[in-house]
């Protein structure tokens, strides 16, 4: 007491609860409480692995009404160690869940109709029973009964305390039948201590007459830990499921993010190329309508052709109209000189940008034949310097258009230049209506100029799509060799943990089949220890009957040879000795015999334990001496040295009888150790 104990707090707390009407226990701080504390307390601190339980206080309680405080603990210890309460109040409540289980089979078997009424109305044993078995009866039945209670208990052991549930069912049967779950709570709560405590009388008889298999309760006992191993093994295996679906369900998720990511970036991709497919659709319409018109203006120049051939074969012009148009046609021919020397500028233009284009494919067409296995940042590089040729690739665009802009510009002002002229008469239309159709040419030449650009424009728009386009499918391809791996790899860990599972189970097998080898063992061993000793035993009870025969010859040999020399009194002497002899005979047959048991139940219990053993050589000795004194004393009866020799040998007898009842003694004390 002079020692903390960690449960004071919490004992402190549940004292009040204990008893609280009865008057003992009523008074705060009195001798009850305190009592009842000081038990509590004291067995914490004695046994650490139980500490303390509120059921416990109950039973305390109700010995501290019969006993002092020192009793009342010595008591308790023994009912926690030699009634399996230990097991009961331990933290984990194994055995708790054990006779749950054995009650629940027995209220099955013997009372059916409420095992029935119980299931459909979700009522389960532990929901009443539980007190029953951690306080035994004390907290559920008034204080007389559950006194006839305890003292059935510490007669008959928990056996008892299973009848007494029993017969309480079947007590309160047909009122018990008749409620749902809460009036069931209620009723064993309130209205069960009074019934009960109407008869106790009928209440013990009918316990008494409650059947109870202990070998069904073994077998019950056994199938319980069964069933809590394989569920011991599945709560396992559950907690094992459920981290590998967690870490699936994170890989999941981790998936379905770049999943999302990746189709999100083809989505886009796919609007692109729709777009793109729109604007090619619309190009070529355009550049058809292009060449349509191409193809009128090609043959509006030709009849133009025709008729100007025509007009030089019909007739000869004055020398004035030669003059002029001979003046127009160098104009002209200087003009197309400074067109084609642009032309050919533009030309170059177009070479350059058509070699940075096929550049640009090479690239595509390297990049389209490189293997996927190359990292994200390399193919964003690439892009990169892809983006980085497009917008060169597009300034020379825009310059290109820029000196087709410019050229457009000054055409459109030589045609206003030659139509603020001096007006055309008569005579120079036909100079005039070639000049028309240059004019239309060289324009339709710019158009054409225009509309090639454009192709190549859009041509390198092309080219940057698919190059776009081959990058993500090469990230797709990556990805998904990814999440093949990751799932060969979860195949693999779950093979290798099938494979480790039954590796397990086998070496468990095999365990199990060398303990009950090495038991079988021991018990044989024991088994023949036990019949050596029995054999030992035997022998040593034969012996010492022996010796008691020859004793019993040698008087006999006595009476026979000095019949005349011995008085009333010898004789008399002799007969008792002969009658004390068959007495310690007698004696000595249920000593040998209580001997054997009790040697052959220490040999039982503890193989090594010593056996006392007596002293064969001498026995045996001496029995042939006095086997070959009594032939002798058969044979000749008048012989004087046969009478000095039996003269010592009732010496020797004298003390062979002392070493006899010493031995015997020592026999008794074994006997009775």
């Amino acid at each position: 007491m002079k020692n903390s104990s960690p449960c004071e707090k919490v004992i402190r707390r549940d004292i009040a609860r204990t008893y609280p009407e009865h008057e003992f226990f009523r008074e705060k701080d009195g001798p009850g409480q305190e009592g009842l504390f000081n038990v509590m307390k004291a067995y914490s601190l004695h046994d650490r692995e139980v500490g303390y339980c509120q059921g416990s206080a109950f039973i305390v309680g109700l010995l501290l009404l019969q006993m002092p405080e020192e009793e009342a603990f010595a008591v308790l210890t023994r009912l926690m160690e030699d009634y399996r309460l230990r097991e009961m109040y331990k933290p984990s409540m194994a055995e708790l869940g054990l006779c749950m289980y054995q009650l629940e089979s027995i209220v099955q078997e013997l009372i059916p109709e409420l095992h029935i009424h119980f299931q459909s109305q979700s009522f389960y044993t532990s929901m009443y029973a539980s007190s029953w078995f951690l306080t035994l009866f004390t907290a559920n039945l008034p204080l007389q009964l559950a006194s006839r209670v305890m003292d059935l208990f510490l007669s008959e052991g928990m056996e008892m305390i299973f009848r007494i549930s029993v017969a309480i069912l079947q007590f309160c049967k047909e009122d018990l039948i008749q409620l749902d779950m809460e009036g069931m709570l209620k009723y064993f709560q309130k209205e069960m201590p009074s019934k009960c405590e109407t008869d106790p009388d009928y209440l013990v008889t009918m316990t008494l007459q409650v059947k109870y298999n202990s070998k069904k309760m073994k077998k019950l006992e056994k199938d319980y830990t069964a069933l809590k191993v394989k569920e011991h093994e599945e709560l396992i295996e559950m907690r094992r499921l459920r981290t590998e679906n967690r870490l699936l369900r994170q890989r999941i998720e981790n998936l379905e993010q770049e999943s999302s990511a990746l189709a999100d970036r083809l989505i886009q991709g796919q609007v692109s190329r729709a777009q793109e497919v729109e604007d090619n659709f619309t190009i070529k319409q355009e550049l058809a309508d292009l060449r349509d018109k191409e193809q009128t203006v090609k043959e509006e120049l030709d009849l133009a052709y025709q008729q100007v051939r025509a007009l030089s074969e019909a007739g000869s012009q004055p020398p004035s109209i030669e003059n002029s148009s001979d003046n127009l046609i160098q104009s002209l021919q200087e003009e197309l000189v400074v067109v084609k020397l642009r032309e050919a500028e533009k030309d170059e233009i177009m070479q350059d940008l058509k070699g940075r284009i096929q550049e640009l494919e090479e690239a595509n067409k390297q990049l389209r034949e490189t293997t996927p296995d190359k990292t994200l940042a390399q193919l964003q590089e690439e892009l990169i310097s892809v983006k980085l040729r497009e917008a060169e690739a597009n300034l020379s665009m825009k310059e290109l258009r820029q000196k087709v802009s410019d050229l457009q510009i000054v055409w459109l002002q030589h045609l206003d230049e030659s139509k603020a002229g001096s007006p055309l008469s008569s005579k120079k239309r036909e100079k005039t209506l070639i000049m028309q159709l240059q004019e239309e040419l060289i324009s339709a030449r710019m158009h054409e100029a225009d509309a090639i650009a454009e192709l190549k424009e859009l041509h390198q728009k092309v080219m940057e799509l698919e190059a776009q386009n081959q990058v993500t499918l090469n990230q797709i391809t990556h990805q998904e060799e990814k999440v093949k791996t990751l799932h060969k790899t979860m195949d693999e860990t779950v093979e290798r943990e099938k494979d480790l599972q039954n590796q397990l189970k086998e070496e468990q097998i095999k365990y199990a089949n060398l303990d009950s080898k090495i038991k079988e063992e021991q018990m044989l061993a024991k088994i023949k220890e036990v019949k050596h000793t029995q054999v030992i035993a035997e022998l040593r009870q034969k012996i010492a009957s022996l010796e008691a025969m020859s004793q019993e010859i040698m008087t006999v040999g006595q009476l026979r040879i000095r019949p005349d020399h011995m008085g009333s009194e010898d004789s008399k002497d002799l007969h008792e000795q002969v009658s004390d002899l068959k007495a310690e005979i007698v004696h000595l047959g249920t000593l040998n015999k209580k001997l054997t048991s009790a040697v052959a139940i220490q040999a039982l219990q503890s193989p090594s334990s010593p056996i006392c053993s007596l002293s064969k050589d001498s026995s045996l000795t001496n029995l042939s001496s006095l086997m070959e004194l009594a032939m002798s004393r058969g044979n000749s009866f008048c012989d004087e040295s046969l009478s000095k020799h039996l003269h010592i040998g009732n010496d020797q007898s004298q003390l062979t009888n002392k070493d006899l009842l010493n031995k015997n003694t020592k026999m008794n004390g074994e006997a009775d150790s």
